[in-house]
């Protein structure tokens, strides 16, 4: 590995990233990437971030990308990681404004609109309403399930603002009932009692903490949602980050077509990556 290294720092609503090109690869295997990303995502002493992207070739697409949260791990989809790695693609002329993308959870479909980028998800599945399981403070929480690309565990919560998100979704994340992959967790509330406008706090796996917006996990919260008729397509979140995502669907019943997550996907800035960034690896 040659130093220094170029990469562009990205933020989707608040979920921040490191994108680099790697259609000339750096990383010998996917073991080496992991060490990489666990690196260079550890704030105060490297980039930082909630997680990295590669973008490489592919040929059943424009391109695909790697995806790796902050620990390592790799990740099936990130739906605003998804939205900077559509843009970034396009800005690099290696993508289209309308473009196909290969990750794990299958190929996305993405359209650029100035800063915006809208995706169309992959169907969501597995969705499990009204599971009683228990929480930390020794009772029990109603929580729904649904897959948006990633397992995501979804609890509807009456006052978002007190919710001990970390100690509660540190719970919940590791809970028997999603092993062994585990689940994102998250609390969902509304501006008001009649409000479509849902607000959403999540505990990530793989950064393991909140984070500030979850592109999937704002997903799971609408549709959740629209099964409990809480709200209605469009539906609007609010993030952490006090961002906007706006989710599109088409349901009926239990069913969901048409998925599509729309937010921005904003530049944050370019950076040379020296060796000393990765002493801590």
């Amino acid at each position: 590995m040659q130093f220094p290294i170029s990469f562009t720092k990205m933020s989707g609503a608040g979920n921040d990233f490191i994108l680099m090109d790697h259609r000339r690869p750096l990383f010998a295997d996917t073991a080496a990437a992991q060490k990489f990303a666990r690196a260079v995502c550890r704030r105060k002493f490297s980039v930082g971030a909630d997680g990295l992207i590669l973008i490489e070739e592919s040929k059943e697409a424009d391109f695909r990308w790697q995806f790796f949260n902050a620990d390592g791990s790799v990740a099936e989809m990130c739906g605003n990681g998804a939205r900077c790695a559509a843009r970034f693609a396009y800005e690099r002329k290696i993508a289209p404004a309308r473009m196909h993308f290969a990750t794990l959870a299958g190929i996305i479909e993405a359209e650029i609109t100035g800063t915006n980028v809208g995706l169309t998800m992959t169907p969501p599945e597995n969705l499990q309403l009204d599971l009683r399981l228990d929480d930390p403070a020794g009772g029990e929480q109603t929580v729904h399930l649904v897959n948006t690309g990633v397992p995501h565990a979804v609890l509807l919560v009456d006052d978002i603002d007190v919710v001990p998100v970390k100690e509660w979704g540190r719970h919940f994340r590791f809970h028997p009932r999603f092993a062994p992959a585990g689940a994102n967790v998250n609390f969902v509330g509304r501006e008001t009692a009649t409000s479509d406008l849902l607000r959403v706090r999540t505990y990530e796996r793989g950064v393991e903490d909140e984070t500030l917006a979850c592109g999937t996990g704002a997903v799971a919260a609408a549709l959740v949602a629209s099964c409990l008729d809480l709200t209605a397509a469009p539906t609007r979140v609010i993030t952490s980050g006090r961002d906007e995502l706006v989710i599109h669907y088409h349901r009926q019943g239990r069913d969901f077509t048409g998925v599509k997550l729309e937010g921005p996907a904003d530049f944050i800035y370019e950076g040379q990556l020296h060796q000393e960034a990765l002493r801590r690896g």
